[in-house]
């Protein structure tokens, strides 16, 4: 297992799974899902202070998923097989060591950075960021 989590947060983090990349697929999710988990073990920058799971996904302005009715009903058994498989350190490129995420509106392309943090590529619609090797030591 590479973090801990109750079987709320496992519920939790298959929940924002959905409501972040529904229409991207199960690569999709599972990309969100290394997101979270990246984010719970950097330990750095905006994420010192989010230690778990349930901390990851509720800190304040970080998901708009928290947000839809996607997040609101409890996962299904398939959808938290795939929070599972991130949990215990199933990474997929190019969210290996992201620690962001974001969807441009239309046919936009992805920005070279967001939040300072460079592009590490693209799934679909979603654009992922990590930070620069040796800024985040716990996720390079």
């Amino acid at each position: 297992m590479l973090v801990k989590y109750t079987d709320k947060e496992l519920d939790l983090c298959a929940r924002l799974m959905r409501a972040e990349a529904l229409g991207e697929g199960d690569l999709g999710m599972l990309m969100v899902g290394n997101v979270i988990v990246n984010r719970v073990i950097a330990d750095c920058l905006t994420f010192k202070n989010v230690r778990s799971v349930y901390d990851v996904i509720y800190q304040k302005n970080q998901f708009v998923g928290t947000t839809s009715p996607l997040f609101q009903s409890s996962a299904t058994t398939k959808e938290k097989e795939l929070a599972k498989r991130v949990l215990k350190g199933e990474y997929y490129h190019p969210a290996t060591n992201a620690l962001w995420f974001y969807s441009p509106s239309g046919s936009n392309n992805c920005k070279s950075t967001w939040y300072d943090q460079g592009f590490s590529g693209r799934y679909k619609k979603h654009c992922f960021y990590e930070p620069d090797p040796g800024v985040c030591e716990k996720i390079h």
